[in-house]
């Protein structure tokens, strides 16, 4: 079955916080993912197999020219599969025809050949203070 990406889709939290598991680790606690970016966010993008998630990002804004890519997360049977890759497409021309002039993301370094050469972002230098 096909994969449909929509910007702005319905998502229970409940999905959310397997796949976040799943990408990231368990975390703490189960976040609200609805609220949070219902509250925050320019848009987020979700991938659907069917009725289940397999792919996720966040999109956060200044409120004006700049997007942010937050948590791109892929379900770990669809990885390596473009499903990453078609999630960040969509944000960025969501972003773009919001206005925005550019979108960033930071990531871990293992995931550079991804948002490089899959993606088609830019090296750029940026600062990074942890408050942990």
């Amino acid at each position: 079955m096909a994969i449909a990406y929509q910007w702005r889709a319905d998502f229970t939290n409940e999905a959310l916080n397997a796949l976040h598991a799943e990408a990231f680790g368990p975390g703490e606690d189960a976040a609200d993912w609805y609220a949070q970016v219902h509250r925050h966010s320019l848009g987020w993008v979700c991938a659907h197999d069917d009725r289940r998630l397999v792919g996720f990002v966040n999109v956060a804004w200044d409120g004006g020219a700049h997007a942010f890519l937050v948590d791109t997360t892929v379900a770990r049977d669809r990885r390596q599969s473009g499903v990453g890759a078609e999630l960040v497409a969509t944000a960025v021309r969501e972003a773009r025809a919001a206005n925005c002039a550019w979108i960033h993301v930071d990531f871990e370094k293992r995931l550079s050949p991804f948002y490089f050469e899959a993606c088609g972002f830019s090296p750029t230098a940026a600062g990074l203070i942890s408050l942990h």
